[in-house]
């Protein structure tokens, strides 16, 4: 070989490599962010992705240190819910991990677009059971709808973006990225970020909707059920002026409130837990059944007993982004794979005149709406100092309409469900999982993100206990939550269920508190006491008035266990 080829060849590596600009995985993974369009995540910092942090440091992105990693991906998968794009939880390996699993649990439950980071023990170390050494494809494979490890930090990139097409398309729902720390502290080749991820909105065909238009004109009985998730403002708005145009009373699926307006003359319930029983006969008997983004499972179809399995029993129209939901359970006389949005857009105006809140008086809409406010007008008295229900006319009759209310689990949610009136869009976060302790998470994600509105938690004193350290973030980072929390002393659903099955043989359900409001005092924010119902008002205003983070401990009879029975009716098995 010639030496000046040799001498050249040389000479050309040489520039090359001082041309080129290397970057470490950590960096490239948080650049890669930025173009996504994420301006916060959530974490709990740890070793194993140090590389990460160092980044941050000089990034848009805003880092909300957590308490604890279940606190973090709760509030990434509430953010997740509130924007339609990938919440962001960063965390370490092993326990870290595992306890991020509550709100990857929450986010596939809820078809929530969601990723979850997590550090991972060098690549060099797997197979060992080395320090906090977790195999995440098994761990979360079941759960997320993609769990991939990057190992070389040039495909980050690509990762990245595939990410966040999984996360948001079809049914939404979580990913998991196990990030070895070698690898993010590694330095390549300046990667080329890819562009930010927008995902396809699957539309209706025409046939799908000529065959539409002919089931609803031949109904006399139509019922719609709208839920899910990948709705929009827009489609929301839409959603109101199509079911006005049909006289087509319309229900919101469990936790799916904010989906319709509930002084709207055609709203007919929530098709959930404790559900109205005129709303619960109306389903049985409609003779078309449309279910719009909802999947119908097991609380909305009270047990898996509303609809035939897999015949369902009627006409049943089925729209819903995620392909293979569709006859996952029940099979559709009609299935129409689309996005609530694109789906309104084109589906066929009926023949109705007026526009949404008309004043009609009669109709079906207007007769199903009749049905829902009996059902959750004026609260029902129940034993104890504190009515709740008369607390929730309160709030009713006092909050803005783009109020955020957030709840956990527990029996205290269903006075929200059945007496509060949601009027807008975006203005609910409840986990359809049933996951304790998600109130508050969620809470302090909307009030970062929506500083200027309202937001307020229910949480049962078993259910705050999950996560209230978290209190202290609402704190650190002057997110204003107002925490109204309900205690019964004890995990009451629980005890309900017990003294149902096992009457007066209490175990394993009772409560020894702290005094709830010093304790928010003591972490910076501000505390309330509430012992009778008079009490309530002045202090939300107090609370409202401070400016800050708020408990506002209301202590409720233990008796008080439902809006209709006592818990002395359940153990009695009166009333």
């Amino acid at each position: 070989m010639p030496v000046g080829w040799v001498a050249r060849a040389e000479e050309v590596f040489l520039t090359t490599q001082s041309n080129s600009v290397m970057t470490t995985g950590g960096r490239i993974l948080v650049e890669c962010l930025e173009i996504q369009g994420v301006e916060r995540l959530f974490c709990v910092p740890g070793e194993s992705y140090l590389a990460v942090l160092d980044a941050l440091h000089d990034s848009s992105i805003e880092t909300v240190i957590c308490r604890q990693e279940g606190g973090a991906a709760m509030m990434a998968e509430a953010d997740g819910k509130m924007t339609g794009r990938p919440g962001i939880a960063v965390v370490t390996r092993g326990p870290g991990a595992t306890n991020a699993a509550c709100g990857v649990h929450v986010a596939q439950q809820d078809s929530t677009p969601m990723i979850l980071l997590v550090g991972q023990i060098g690549r060099d170390m797997g197979g060992r059971d080395a320090f906090q050494e977790v195999d995440y494809r098994q761990f979360f494979g079941g759960m997320a709808k993609w769990v991939e490890e990057i190992r070389d930090p040039a495909r980050i990139p690509e990762v990245i973006s595939h990410a966040f097409n999984v996360a948001m398309s079809g049914r939404p729902g979580p990913v998991v990225l196990a990030l070895p720390e070698d690898m993010l502290s590694g330095t390549c080749d300046e990667a080329m970020p890819a562009r930010r991820v927008e995902v396809a909105r699957p539309a209706p065909s025409k046939r799908d909707l000529a065959k539409l238009e002919k089931l609803l004109a031949n109904a006399s009985q139509p019922l719609a059920i709208v839920g899910g998730s990948r709705w929009t403002e827009v489609a929301v708005a839409a959603m109101r002026q199509w079911a006005a145009s049909w006289d087509l009373p319309v229900a919101c699926s469990f936790r799916r409130q904010m989906l319709f307006d509930h002084l709207d003359h055609g709203y007919a319930g929530d098709v959930g837990l404790g559900i109205n029983p005129a709303l619960k006969d109306r389903i049985q008997r409609a003779d078309l059944l449309l279910l719009i983004g909802a999947r119908f499972s097991e609380n909305p179809s009270q047990g898996f007993s509303l609809l035939g399995i897999p015949d369902p029993g009627k006409l049943l129209v089925h729209v819903h982004p995620g392909a293979e939901e569709l006859g996952r359970i029940y099979q559709p006389t009609l299935a129409i794979n689309a996005v609530p949005e694109t789906f309104l857009e084109m589906a066929p105006s009926g023949p109705c005149i007026g526009d949404a809140g008309s004043t009609s008086t009669d109709g079906r809409a207007v007769t199903a709406h009749a049905e829902y406010l009996d059902w959750s007008g004026t609260p029902p008295q129940t034993p104890g100092d504190v009515q709740m229900g008369d607390v929730i006319e309160w709030l009713r009759d006092n909050l803005p309409d783009d109020a955020i209310i957030t709840n956990g689990a527990g029996n205290y949610a269903t006075w929200v469900h059945r007496f509060y009136r949601f009027r807008r869009f975006g203005t609910q976060l409840a986990p359809t999982s049933g996951s304790m302790g998600y109130g508050l998470p969620a809470a302090i994600a909307a009030s970062l993100r929506y500083p200027q509105k309202r937001v307020v938690c229910f949480a049962g004193d078993g259910c705050f206990q999950m996560t209230g350290q978290e209190f202290a973030d609402a704190v650190q980072y002057g997110a204003a939550v107002i925490v109204i929390l309900v205690d019964n002393g004890m995990y009451g659903t629980i005890r309900m269920h017990q003294e149902r099955h096992y009457p007066g043989r209490v175990s394993g359900t009772a409560l020894r508190n702290p005094d709830f409001a010093a304790l928010a005092r003591a972490s910076g924010g501000h505390g309330e006491t509430v012992t009778r119902t008079d009490e309530f008002a002045d202090a939300f205003e107090r609370a409202a008035n401070s400016g800050i983070a708020t408990i506002i401990h209301v202590k409720i009879d233990p008796e008080a266990i439902t809006p209709d029975r006592s818990l002395s009716q359940i153990r009695d098995r009166t009333g």
